[in-house]
């Protein structure tokens, strides 16, 4: 008998997308039972005074992204709905396997182009002028071998959950992926602001993230550097829109945030300079575009990159995390690319599908998109955060005419995709529920082993109707949790507390409700 939600979730609709939390009408799905007992207890009021005790934390503590568009600043508190987002176990094996095997296949193609023999290349799995016609391909990147092979140590995969409730790869972000430092905010304000809902809840942590990133980092360190490689975090300062994540990287690591300024190469060695001297540097987690990474290499007019990074890497001296050059797996038009990268490196069937998608160079898909741009959406391959996408089923027609004539002047940038109906999942809007639209972009370590932190930064579309979730484009998060597994014999359902991996502790300033 399904469990029929009251009070906060009355007129609640789930229309006719797939909802996270309900089945039907009132019908509440299985994993949800026990977290919309206890959100019963609240009214919408309740919920909005502690999004505003939220709001005055985060503005307090920095947690804060920059969207250059807005007229009111450029900074801005990260908006985080208080209806959190629950992950079965059984769902996320499948997640997990997947985001392993598809960031395996993707290190493998990477270090098979740029230190490998591009057999994927000659054995024509893709072709070469698309790799070499890709915005985020650096010639620069030939020879540089990165230890154990995890060319993308941290890479962010972004999910989306159909129509039908499965869940499916929509991109990959291979060079910078930001927004970790928000899936572990969002927990502790939760904790802070709502303890009661995690009663009896089996909940993965996702605290030790910073402890996963130094060790993966330390891992790929070169011999040179021992048992205790110096690990930096490289931020282009204090203007980047995720700035704020690049100083919580370096502080939950334990290790230091500089700029380029703070850091020297002297005969092929990279050195930070300190009050004590200079100290050698072993691994740089850089959160700086290629392009601006080193002024000897790349762009000559850049002051944020350190002159002379490249010759201390290509030397063996220094690892760069992520590896430059990853940014050719990030095309949009190599990302179609990725299922048969799975099936000739590791031989295997994908487990997390591709998204449908139509490359506009091949004469009949073109004519066919160009034929239906009203119910597709187009996407240019090279960007990020939500820009210049075209979703034609909400587009005017002077758009689509516009859009159709950026893709004849230039079919090798553009993609076209069929809609994906998101998920939707409840989130509070001013003083009641309604459905916005959600992804999911889990987090993924590479070095000796292959980590996914459970859970990830549950995107949402704040703006009814919008199927963009990007931060960038004005959207918030939810916390994510995935329920641990059950001992045998007990339902996944149960709220029994005995689970096979710890229960997340509430601690810190608390609120009890009763």
């Amino acid at each position: 008998m399904p469990t029929v939600a009251a009070g906060l979730f009355d007129d609640y609709d789930p229309e006719t997308f797939f909802d996270e939390v309900f089945s039907g009408p009132g019908e509440v799905r299985e994993h949800y039972t026990g977290l919309l007992d206890r959100l019963r207890r609240f009214s919408a009021e309740d919920l909005a005074r502690r999004e505003r005790r939220r709001d005055a934390a985060f503005r307090s503590q920095g947690i804060t992204f920059t969207v250059y568009e807005e007229d009111e600043g450029i900074e801005r508190t990260f908006p985080m709905d208080l209806l959190p987002r629950v992950i079965t176990a059984a769902e996320w094996e499948v997640i997990e396997s997947g985001l392993v095997q598809r960031v395996t296949a993707l290190n493998r193609f990477l270090d098979d182009l740029y230190v490998g023999e591009r057999a994927a290349v000659h054995d024509g799995v893709i072709p070469w002028w698309l790799v070499t016609s890709s915005d985020g391909f650096s010639r620069e990147a030939f020879g540089i071998p990165v230890p154990l092979g995890a060319r993308c140590l941290v890479a962010g995969i972004d999910l989306v959950r159909d129509a039908e409730g499965r869940f499916c790869v929509l991109e990959d972000n291979l060079r910078s992926p930001s927004g970790i430092s928000y899936v572990v905010e969002n927990r502790v304000a939760m904790t802070r602001l709502l303890p009661n809902v995690f009663t009896d809840a089996p909940v993965r942590p996702v605290d030790h993230y910073g402890r996963s990133l130094l060790g993966a980092l330390s891992r790929v360190a070169p011999p040179a550097a021992g048992d205790t490689p110096t690990v930096v975090v490289l931020t282009p300062g204090v203007f980047n829109s995720a700035y704020f994540e690049h100083v919580f990287l370096a502080a939950h690591m334990g290790v230091e945030l500089v700029e380029g300024r703070d850091l020297v190469v002297d005969d092929h060695v990279l050195y930070m300079r300190t009050t004590r001297g200079l100290k050698r540097v072993d691994v740089v987690y850089r959160r700086i575009d290629d392009s601006f990474l080193d002024p000897v290499t790349f762009r000559p007019d850049s002051t944020l990159g350190v002159p002379g990074l490249m010759a201390a890497a290509r030397s063996g001296n220094v690892t760069i995390c992520n590896a430059v050059g990853n940014g050719v797996a990030d095309d949009k038009a190599v990302y179609a690319y990725v299922p048969q990268m799975i099936e000739y490196y590791l031989g295997e069937r994908p487990i997390l599908p591709n998204v449908d998608t139509y490359l506009l160079w091949e004469p009949e898909q073109l004519e066919f998109v160009l034929a239906n741009l009203d119910r597709l959406v187009i996407k240019p391959v090279a960007e990020a955060g939500g820009y210049g996408i075209t979703i034609g089923p909400k587009a005017t027609e002077a758009e689509l005419e516009a859009c159709r004539a950026d893709i004849l002047a230039d079919p090798r940038n553009w993609i076209a995709q069929e809609v994906v109906s998101l998920s939707r999942h409840p989130t509070l809007i001013d003083d009641h529920l309604e459905g916005r639209h959600i992804d999911l972009r889990p987090f993924v370590l590479t070095s000796d082993t292959v980590e996914v932190i459970p859970g990830g930064l549950t995107r949402v579309a704040m703006r009814k109707g919008s199927l963009v979730v990007n931060s960038s484009q004005g959207g918030g998060s939810k916390d994510t949790w995935v329920l641990a597994a059950r001992p045998t014999g007990e339902a996944e359902g149960d709220t029994d507390a005995a689970a096979a991996t710890p229960l997340l502790e509430v601690t810190g300033d608390v609120e009890v409700t009763s």
